[in-house]
């Protein structure tokens, strides 16, 4: 990428640092009344989007801003509930990653919100009854997700309407900045194996032309939690013995024997491992950590 690219990104990141936590006290179930905007979003990642696009205008509540936190099991509290109830904008993920949205949305009674759903904005259908749900990691579905966010706050705050806008354009620069990026390692790596732990980074190895060779069963399991099968284990270990792939992707914040076994033979192979997150890790922006995964594979693959 060039300097410019990185300095842009690095220049938005930090206007996007004003992501805020909490949500109004008081009862009801409409959005508030006081002139400021309320955005609720399922994860700290669309809640870092939404306030690059939102600026000081609006209050950002992340429901699970931990990273320890695994969706699939989380919880909503009833202050979660309340933030729900209060908000202008909520932002779901959809596609059974956080379903605990859909019962908070059923349960607030609130008519007047807007809901995006970056599943459905995203336009992806499943394939083979099997749709990969981590679309955060698709940046093309990411920058609709920023046009349509920018849209339903214009229509919440019609005074605001051109300063969502421009911020949404400029978020969308740096993003196609991005795409670029994994345009150009496509040329250079296309068609390349690489192996993941779970389907999380796919979206973003398959911009860069990257092959996954990765057992399904042994992804889909680990990303369930249930236990993989030792033909299956095999399967996965051999790709590291027999160097079918020039890097192994993984998710550390989904840990297990299996997994542990799995990148104990990557690096006893001599195969560069590579570390992503589902969530944002803290003091991080979307702009700046989706770009230092996308540098991460590629020193790999350079490796």
């Amino acid at each position: 990428m060039q300097t410019r690219s990185l300095v842009s990104l690095l220049a938005l990141a930090t206007a996007a640092a004003v992501a805020l936590t909490g949500c109004a006290s008081g009862a009801g179930g409409s959005p508030s009344t006081d002139g400021e905007l309320r955005i609720v979003a399922s994860t700290n990642v669309y809640g870092d989007i939404a306030a690059a696009i939102a600026g000081g205008a609006a209050t950002v509540t992340s429901i699970m801003d931990d990273p320890a936190q695994d969706p699939h099991s989380f919880e909503a509290s009833a202050q979660n509930q309340l933030a729900v109830s209060k908000a202008d904008v909520v932002i779901e993920n959809g596609g059974g990653y956080d379903d605990f949205m859909d019962t908070m949305l059923k349960a607030a009674k609130n008519d007047d919100r807007t809901v995006l759903n970056a599943v459905e904005l995203s336009g992806k259908k499943a394939e083979g009854g099997e749709l990969n749900e981590h679309v955060w990691y698709d940046l093309p579905t990411v920058k609709k997700l920023a046009d349509a966010l920018a849209d339903a706050l214009g229509k919440a705050d019609p005074d605001k309407a051109s300063t969502f806008t421009a911020n949404a354009a400029k978020f969308d620069d740096v993003v196609s900045a991005l795409e670029a990026r994994t345009a150009s390692l496509k040329t250079q790596y296309d068609g390349k194996g690489v192996a993941v732990t779970e389907p999380v980074p796919l979206y973003l190895l398959e911009a860069m032309g990257l092959s996954n060779k990765t057992p399904e069963a042994f992804s889909e399991a680990v990303e369930e939690g249930n236990d993989v099968s030792p033909a299956v284990l095999k399967d996965m270990l051999d790709l590291f013995h027999g160097h079918a792939v020039a890097a192994l992707v993984y998710n550390e914040q989904t840990t297990g024997p299996e997994t542990e076994r799995v990148l104990a033979a990557a690096k006893a192979a001599g195969v560069p491992v590579v570390p992503v997150t589902e969530t944002l890790p803290a003091g991080k922006h979307y702009v700046g950590w989706m770009g230092a995964n996308i540098d991460a594979v590629a020193k790999a693959l350079g490796s």
